[in-house]
């Protein structure tokens, strides 16, 4: 996208989010534009939903336009420029350049990836102004658009119900655990590439004057990755970053290793980004309770010193020990596993981590993950789980073989399917498998076969990791990493995919739909037609809608296509 579509692209969202006076605070993170919104009510929903640079609108604690990565990195400067010539995002408190970069894709958000393949013939272009009602289509809906719509409506009330139960403070405690690392991914994915790229030069033996400066560019970050999850950790709950960061940097600092606890030195990274969380939530809560008792005049010079301080001395004398023998738990307890029973715990975790999602548990994983790969360079949790993915994808595919005459499902599976094969089935569950039920499960059951196989591999000894988070699906090729050589572990995580293809279509295919679902997602009602039409017409010409009718059916048909977590 260039730079002048990028400025038509903000310039095209502004007044349909209400304009300037309407956005309180900016920010994106890997794939969506995040929004504060003053007046929820003059946001134009349908109107946001029929750009086509928009794929989808997400409700949480932010007003959330996803534009997919790399477009929303562009096209946020651009947007927020036009809100710094209205004087409004200045004025705002809410939108320091950090806040830019704040949080990712975090689930349990309401998320709405309505149907993109509306009538462009047209040629209108969304107006500001006031809201207005979704225009009616002229052409009576279909029994088959009004099957989608109802797919769509069930999936928001799941998505509802579920939000509704995991607002719990341990749930919600395990969010913002999220929120701290998950802005720490962009710089895990390109150190990670680095380090794959790193990798094959060293094995052929190219260029070898470039890789120690290679080495130490992708190894930078993790060595201080402590001292970063230690700001955002200060930063999400309320103290000073630098603060957080400042006790943080005592987990990594060289020196420490002249330190005795417990009996035992104490060496630098011990503990490593558990520490780092734990000393930087204690640093926040002290700073303050500090502040409510100091007083003012000098309260410049002690809260920040006794912050740091009394922290580091936890931090030396207690957490770095403690954390240590936690990460070190995690990583034997994790190599033990998939060593034993790799094919039993693959299964498990591929075919139950999209419950997790639900339930919101795993984004408990996300500090283990980090942890791991910290520890070993690479985390073998992370490819096993993306195989739940990939059996999405194949139930999905196997409901668009089965509804040859559902147009407006089929719409649906196609919006949805290029973001589901780079490892985002968050729209394909709550707009697809999940309300028509059968289908969610047989979608686990693909990716608990993924992971099995996966899992094997591990067993029999070909470890297969991540260098990295947030990536899945084919998106994690670039970071793929194992204990072999790399063209083996990639040929084994490609393999995990197929599976969970597969197995996800099969079982989808044959048991995903009751007879009655198929006969009533499945016969058109557009306009009545004898047994000999019926016979004589083929399947495909079932797809196509009569001339002039918008492809998505009434916007109504079109509603929330997609209701899933970010």
């Amino acid at each position: 996208m260039t730079a002048d579509k990028n400025r038509a692209t903000a310039a095209a969202l502004l007044p349909l989010v209400g304009g300037a006076d309407n956005v309180t605070s900016v920010a994106h993170c890997m794939t969506r534009l995040r929004l504060g919104i003053r007046d929820r009510s003059l946001v134009q929903d349908a109107a946001l939903m029929a750009l086509p640079v928009v794929l989808g609108l997400v409700e949480d604690d932010t007003y959330q336009i996803v534009l997919g990565p790399g477009t929303v990195a562009r096209v946020t400067p651009e947007f927020e420029r036009l809100l710094a010539g209205s004087g409004d995002l200045a004025a705002s408190p809410a939108t320091s350049p950090a806040d830019t970069q704040h949080i990712g894709d975090t689930p349990q958000e309401q998320i709405t990836l309505r149907n993109r393949c509306r009538n462009k013939e047209d040629g209108s272009a969304p107006q500001a102004g006031p809201p207005n009602p979704a225009p009616q289509s002229t052409t009576p809906p279909t029994e088959t658009t009004a099957a989608a719509a109802d797919l769509a409506t069930q999936g928001a009330t799941l998505k509802a119900r579920q939000k509704a139960r995991n607002a719990t403070p341990v749930k919600l405690f395990l969010r913002r655990v999220a929120n701290i690392f998950v802005p720490l991914i962009p710089a895990l994915i390109g150190c990670g590439v680095i380090a794959g790229l790193n990798g094959l030069l060293t094995n052929a033996g190219w260029l070898p004057a470039l890789v120690p400066a290679l080495t130490a560019i992708a190894s930078g970050f993790m060595s201080l990755i402590a001292v970063f999850v230690g700001y955002n950790t200060a930063k999400e709950f309320g103290g000073t970053p630098v603060l957080g960061g400042a006790v943080a940097a005592v987990i990594v600092f060289p020196g420490i290793a002249n330190v005795t606890a417990f009996g035992q030195k104490l060496a630098p990274g011990q503990g490593g980004v558990l520490g780092a969380l734990a000393a930087a939530l204690l640093a926040a809560q002290l700073e303050k309770r500090l502040r409510r008792r100091v007083p003012e005049a000098l309260d410049v010079l002690l809260t920040p010193t006794l912050t740091v301080l009394l922290t580091g001395l936890v931090t030396v004398f207690g957490l770095m020990y403690a954390a240590g023998e936690v990460s070190l738990a995690i990583g034997t307890a994790s190599n033990w596993l998939l060593a034993h029973g790799g094919a039993l715990a693959g299964f498990l975790l591929g075919g139950l981590f999209l419950p997790l999602v639900m339930l919101g548990l795993h984004q408990a994983l996300i500090p283990i993950h980090t942890t791991l790969i910290q520890q070993q360079g690479y985390t073998t949790l992370l490819p096993i789980l993306a195989m739940a993915g990939a059996g999405q994808v194949g139930a999905a595919l196997a409901l668009y073989a089965r509804l040859r005459r559902n147009h407006s499902i089929r719409t649906t599976i196609r919006s949805a399917l290029p973001a589901g094969f780079l490892g985002v089935g968050e729209p394909l569950i709550y707009g697809v498998s999940l309300p028509l039920g059968r289908p969610f499960i047989t979608a686990c059951v693909g990716g608990a076969f993924g992971g099995g196989f996966v899992g094997l591999f591990n067993q029999l000894g070909d470890a297969v990791g991540s260098t990295a988070i947030g990536p899945s699906g084919l998106a994690l090729f670039p970071l793929v990493k194992g204990n072999h050589a790399l063209g083996t572990t990639i040929t084994v995580y490609a393999l995990g995919l197929l599976v969970g293809y597969a197995v996800g279509f099969a079982g989808t295919y044959l048991f995903g739909l009751s007879r009655q679902q198929r006969a009533d997602l499945n016969t058109p009602h557009d306009t009545p037609r004898t047994r000999g039409e019926d016979e004589t017409q083929g399947e495909g010409e079932a797809d196509v809608p009569a001339p002039g009718t918008p492809r998505g059916g009434s916007p109504e048909a079109r509603g929330p296509a997609f209701e899933g977590v970010g």
